[in-house]
């Protein structure tokens, strides 16, 4: 193993728990604000990859495709939260979760009917393709390293729009005591709408930007689903710093595992039995490392306690 395979390796991981962050992020807001399961959200990356391959292909211009990404993902959410959604917070979570499930496949069903069947393809723009040289001579995508930059740059955004801006404020308040909130003239359901769109939007992006590296595909969504809600439970429901640390956790973990175990299994089994167990063993080091950190601290790693 070299040093410069562990360096790639590593920036591989980063840039894929970034992508996740953008994910997480939405949805751990509406989950932490409204206390809605939404199986949706996925939907809505696959939404922001279509929009995104759409516009870029009449366009011919990337950076309006990741805008068009990002409006058509926050029109639709609020599309979605106006009509569907909203009807749900008073709602069980099963109830949630069968409604959130038939808007998958409505989802699935309506972008299959628009666009077809066969996978769309989203270039990289010109300027960002190719390998750029970092110190020690290693070389590395171009493209992903500007993913990283561009997610850290949004978790740092987002971090202070929480944090520092009115509307934020109210976020934060919404998710400790709604009806106080309302009680003093905050418009909640013009809130509620505003945070789905926002999670919308971040999702949209994400699927738009990894659209550029893989195909854009029906059902896309669900996979990476399933890693954001993991993100969200590691890092804590309703914490924006914490889903950005379970997003790195578990890109470095799902990365790394997948090089090193097998590895690591050959230092004293055959190699074919090696890659078999070692491989097996990394497909589940994610949700290794969630029950290890629910063990530790069952509300996460940044979650309110109750």
């Amino acid at each position: 193993m070299t040093t410069v395979l562990l360096v790639e390796q590593i920036l591989n991981g980063l840039q894929f728990g970034i992508m996740l962050f953008l994910m997480a992020a939405g949805l751990t807001l509406v989950f932490g604000v409204m206390g809605l399961i939404n199986l949706a959200h996925g939907s809505l990356y696959m939404i922001g990859a279509f929009a995104a391959a759409a516009v870029a292909a009449a366009t011919g211009s990337f950076v309006l495709a990741l805008a068009g990404a990002m409006a058509a993902a926050a029109m639709v959410g609020a599309l979605v939260e106006y009509t569907v959604i909203r009807r749900l917070y008073a709602r069980d979570h099963l109830d949630q979760v069968l409604a959130t499930f038939a808007l998958i496949l409505i989802f699935s069903e309506g972008t299959r009917w628009i666009f077809g069947s066969f996978p769309l393809f989203l270039d990289i723009p010109s300027a960002l393709a190719g390998p750029i040289t970092l110190p020690g001579g290693i070389e590395y995508p171009r493209y992903r390293l500007v993913l990283i930059v561009i997610g850290l740059a949004i978790a740092a955004g987002l971090a202070l729009f929480i944090s520092r801006t009115r509307v934020g404020i109210q976020i934060r308040a919404g998710e400790n005591d709604r009806e106080m909130i309302a009680a003093l003239g905050v418009d909640i359901s013009r809130l509620y709408t505003l945070v789905f769109a926002l999670g919308a939007a971040l999702a949209g992006l994400a699927g738009a930007l990894v659209g550029a590296i893989q195909s854009v595909q029906i059902g896309m969504g669900e996979p990476i689903l399933i890693l954001a809600f993991v993100v969200i439970v590691i890092g804590g429901i309703g914490s924006i710093r914490g889903a950005l640390v379970g997003s790195l956790l578990v890109g470095l973990t799902d990365t790394l595992g997948g090089i090193f175990l097998p590895e690591a299994f050959k230092l004293f089994m055959e190699p074919a039995a090696a890659t078999t167990v070692g491989s097996s063993l990394a497909s589940m080091a994610i949700y290794i490392l969630m029950a290890g950190v629910l063990i530790w601290r069952p509300t996460g790693l940044f979650g309110a306690r109750a």
